[in-house]
Order: C-alpha cells, then structure tokens, then sequence
C-alpha cells in the first residue's frame, strides 16, 4: 500500500527520497511527504495530492541535508489532508517518523498518550506511534540513559514496539542523534540498500534500482539501524543478526516505460517474454513432465497429497481458479480455490495429506501471507507462486516456484496473471506425470506450451481491433463479462480489470448462469462479452449469445480465428488463436487486458494508478 524511502550518507537525501517516491506512485497513495534531517534540525514537508505536488512545495520551501526519510500514504486512519500525510513528529519534535500498516490500538494508547500531556494533530494511527516512541526515549534518558548512545534510541524504539497491537514498517529519524535512521518492520515490507559509505531504505527493491545492487530484506520483528557508515539488525527474539545481503535483481530497464506511454500496456505486450520466462528451464522433454528446482518435496510426497488448496487474492484468485480447472483434468487431485481473507479466519477440515500453495505476485499480500502461515501453523505443507525474490511469502514458503515476469508496475496486474497460469498449467503437468498422465499427453502439452509465446505475440494483433471495439462501447455505465469452463475464470478477470482501471460496473459470470438471474440486466445499453473459443461446449455458449441478441443486448465476443458462427451473431468479434483448451486463458485473457486499456483511456482514467487502489495490498 504506502510507500517508504530513506537515505543516509554523504549525498543529497532529497535527491533519492523524491526518486524513490516517484517510483513507489504505483502502489496506490493520496499524498506524499518527507523529512530531511540537517545542522537546525529536522524539516518536514508534505502535501495532499501526487508526488509532483510535493516537489513543486520543496521547490518553493527547499529542505537540505544528508538524511533524510519519506513517504506515500494511502489512508486508513483519517482522510487524505496535508495533516494526516506522512511524515508524524512526536513528542516536542525530538522523533519524526513515516509508517506503514494498521495500528489496531491507537485508540487505547492515543488515550494514555493525552492523559500524560501529549497532543496530537492528525486524525491517524501513525501519530499515536510516533508520540510512543518519543515517551520512550524521554523515558530512557529519565533513568539515565546516554543521550550519544545508538543503544539508547535502539532501546526506546524496542519498548514502543512491545506496546503495538497491528502491522507496521516504520522508519525513525531523531532531532538529539544526527545521522541514524531506525527502520522496524511487522507484516510491512522493508528492505535495507547497502552503498559505498552510505545506506538506503524502502518498501520494495524499486526506489534501489540504479543506486544499489546489494539489499537486505527485513524480517518480522527485524529492526535496523541504519548510519552512513553501519547497518546493524536485531531481531526481538534472537538479538544481534548477520545481515543476509542479497543480489538486486531489478534494472533500469525495468522501470522503463520504452515506446509504451503507460506501464499496463508495456506489461501487456510483455507477455510474450514473461511466458517464455515463466516456462525456461522447467521442460523436461525425456521424461515429459515440468521440473521445478524449489518445490522442496520429494516424489514420494507429492504422490501422497490427495488435495490441494490454492489461496490467493484478488487477479491471483482468478488465475488459482483456472490452476483448478488444470490441476484436476490432468492430475486427478480434488482442487479448493479459497480467498485468503476468508481462509485466514476459517478453520477448514484439511488432512496432512493436503498441500497448500499461496498464489500472489508482489509475495506481500497480508492476507495471503496470513493464510498460508495458519496453514502452516497447522503443519500442512505450504508453498508459494510468487514473482518477487525475496518478499515476504518467498521466504516463509516450505518451498515454491517464481514467475521470472519481472517488475510489475500498472497496479492492473497484466503479465502476472498469465504468468500465473503458465506456472500453473506446469504444475499440473508435473502433478499429473506423478500420477496417471501419459508420456505422450505429457509431451503433446509441453509441445503446446512452448509455443504460446508465439501464440501470444500472434493474439497482439488484435490491438487496433481491440481499440475500434473501445471507441464504440467506453460509454457504457455496465457490462456482463460471460464464459464457460477455463474461460469462467477469464471472465472474472476481465470484469475486474474494467472494474479497476475504467470504473464501469461489470460482472463475470459462467455463461450458462446468466438465465439465473444477470439476464435480467441485459438492454441496449449494456454490452455482454463472451468469452467464446472452440472448445467442448461450443454449442452451449453460442446458444447463451442468441438469449442476450433476442434482448437487443450488445454482444462482443472474443473467438477463434475464422469462426463465422460468431460473427453472424456478434456485434463486434475479436479473433484469437486456436490453441487446446486448456491453455485458452492465456490468449482470451490478452484482448480483455487491452480493452479495458482502451476504454479507460477514452474515459481519461490513470490506468497505472487508478484511484483506492494499490499494487500490493498490505494491510487487511
């Protein structure tokens, strides 16, 4: 959700801070802000409304000085204001501090903190933690605390942690001890940048990239302290840690946007590679299965699971339904697609004998991550489709394999979700040669499957198409998205992704369930898009085209190429290639990414940051 930045050493920290936060814009904020600490102290500027907002206001009020913190805040506690944006000084000024997570609490110590005299503000959580750690430390140097001893700011941060009820990932500067920035994370990523006598901070590797290739990714209970010269990392429970530096794998070329003017369509016609890469190495041709280096299970183990739970959020639950369609035709294993927020709370009867994946791209989803920890709390085993090295769930996961997609920015997730059913469609591979598959099924789907990035480059050329389509429905208030089988799924998603960036009413729904109900929504102002390519039921899904035609409702249809049965009865027709069933969702899924592109651009939408949302939902 909001974003986090830091810098410490010789250079400018404005300089990165307003980079990085440039950057961190895509995962969803309402305002921005920093503190810059130098010789008079620690100066704070911060403002509603974008990034460039906020440097129009240093432009106007420069800040200097070599340390330095900001921030990207989505509200939770409090609406969006200049006041309630980040960063929150506590106590008279002596501790200043950016947050992100949900203090469940605050009300309980915002009360304890005004009966000893402290005044707050703001509206938010975050004022609450930062009044608590400026208690601390006044408590600290009451007992007689050495005021010059990192120790003692370490030891007030540590006791103001003991007293929070939530998620947090903070970042502290103080008035009294130049140079120090305390980072501390609970369920909200941090990752520390090592430099050349100089150290940075942030909520993901982006705001790194170019400055840094050298990171430490912080645990839960992990804190950091952080000057030009040290990082030290104590964790609640063990004390002094090894720092376990690892290789940034992100480039600059990753944040480019290149010819695209939008980050969503880049990532949509990325697809091609991010398939390819989803797909490298994992074709074992000899013995005609997938091969994963990460699951960390033996044959004999995975033979013994007779049921598999895929839990996920959001696009990543879209793809887990398709990963059931899969799983269960070519491995004969029962499948169970669960919403993390719900199975997070549940308590579901599951064997030892049941294995769990946690399905997520950014690896940070609280709710996903809560989830697969009581499944593994519980002893089942637990692993993880993830596309971020290093996140959260990657490393909690008993194994697990990675997408390889590379950074996704649009918060409208594009090349993750094909990416995701790629995995999937291997896994089910893999799962189905244990078991019953034959050899030749095994190498006619690795077959198919090494050539859809072909297919997918070959179903881009529907983008000219895709926008006609646009230009001639972005006025409509409501739309059905409609599909049966693999392509039920792909309906959801593409509803959502119209949903998400263009903010029209749509709903997906299997097609044969419209007469239960949707029908009853069709008119001439509102299209339906079937989701219609060759496949076993064909002739069913064509007969739910004609109910919606007899009403006078619009109908676009995503089809094969050279189906003139669909064409008859369609308005518009999107053509795809013809490829197996099973692997339908990858094309069919790319011309509803690219309308609801083109239609949100004629609405004039942000479509790589459309409003209340963020790329990595990390708060519940």
């Amino acid at each position: 959700m909001c974003g986090i930045v830091g810098y410490v050493g010789p250079n400018s920290a404005y300089d990165y801070l307003i980079e990085g936060l440039f950057r961190l814009e895509y995962r969803g904020y309402d305002s921005a802000g920093v503190a810059i600490q130098n010789a008079s102290g620690i100066d704070v500027r911060k403002k509603t409304g974008r990034v460039s907002q906020l440097a129009e206001l240093v432009k106007e009020k420069p800040v200097q000085g070599n340390v330095g913190i900001g921030h990207t805040r989505w509200a939770t506690h409090g609406e969006p204001s200049d006041t309630n944006s980040h960063p929150h000084v506590g106590g008279n000024g002596e501790v200043v501090l950016v947050h992100n997570g949900v203090i469940e609490n605050y009300n309980q110590l915002r009360d304890q903190l005004r009966e000893l005299g402290y005044v707050f503000h703001s509206a938010t959580d975050t004022e609450v933690v930062a009044h608590l750690v400026a208690h601390a430390l006044e408590t600290e140097l009451t007992l007689g605390a050495n005021p010059e001893s990192d120790q003692t700011y370490r030891t007030a941060v540590e006791n103001a942690l003991k007293r929070l009820k939530g998620t947090y990932g903070l970042a502290i500067l103080f008035r009294d001890r130049p140079g120090l920035i305390i980072a501390a994370r609970l369920g909200s990523p941090l990752v520390v940048g090592i430099g050349n006598k100089e150290h940075y901070l942030a909520s993901d590797a982006s705001p790194l990239v170019g400055y840094t290739e050298e990171v430490v990714y912080l645990s839960d209970h992990e804190l950091a302290m952080l000057t030009a010269d040290s990082l030290q990392l104590v964790h609640r429970d063990t004390g002094t840690q090894v720092p376990s530096i690892k290789f940034l794998e992100q480039s600059a070329q990753d944040m480019d946007l290149g010819e695209f003017e939008h980050y969503m369509l880049k990532e949509i016609f990325e697809q091609p590679t991010s398939i390819e890469n989803a797909l490298r190495g994992r074709l074992d041709d000899d013995e005609a299965t997938a091969k994963f280096g990460g699951l960390n299970m033996d044959a004999s183990r995975l033979r013994s699971i007779d049921r598999i739970v895929l839990t996920a959020c959001g696009t990543s639950w879209h793809a887990a339904m398709v990963g059931e369609y899969l799983i269960e035709e070519f491995a004969r294993i029962p499948v169970e697609v669960e919403y993390a927020s719900e199975l997070r709370y549940r308590n579901p009867p599951m064997s030892e004998r049941t294995m769990v994946f946690a399905i997520t791209q950014s690896g940070e989803t609280a709710d996903t991550l809560a989830a697969m920890r009581e499944c593994k709390r519980k002893g089942h085993a637990s692993l993880a489709i993830c596309n971020v090295v290093g996140s959260s769930i990657a490393r909690e996961a008993d194994g697990g394999i990675y997408l390889h997609a590379g950074p996704e920015i649009g918060v409208a997730s594009t090349k993750a979700f094909t990416s995701q059913v790629t995995v999937l469609t291997l896994l089910a591979l893999f799962m189905g040669r244990l078991r019953h598959l034959s050899y030749p099924a095994g190498k006619r789907i690795i077959n198919n499957l090494r050539d859809m990035p072909n297919k997918i480059q070959k179903t881009l050329e529907c983008h000219a198409r895709v926008k006609e389509v646009a230009e001639k429905y972005y006025r409509a208030q409501n739309f059905l998205y409609l599909g049966r089988q693999y392509n039920f799924p792909v309906a959801l998603e593409g509803a959502l992704k119209l949903k998400e960036i263009s903010y029209i009413h749509a709903e997906g729904y299997p097609a044969a369930e419209m007469k239960h109900g949707p029908i009853a929504l069709v008119d001439e102002d509102t299209p339906s898009v079937f989701v219609v390519p060759r496949c076993q039921i064909y002739p069913k899904v064509i007969s739910n085209m004609e109910e919606v035609k007899a009403r006078r409702g619009p109908v676009i249809a995503i089809a094969c190429e050279g189906d003139d049965k669909v064409a008859d009865i369609a308005d518009d027709v999107i053509y795809v290639p013809d490829v197996d069933e099973y692997l339908q969702p990858l094309v069919t899924s790319v011309p509803l990414q690219l309308l609801a592109y083109h239609i949100a651009i004629l609405r004039g939408c942000n479509v790589d940051r459309p409003r209340n949302l963020a790329k990595s939902v990390t708060v519940e």
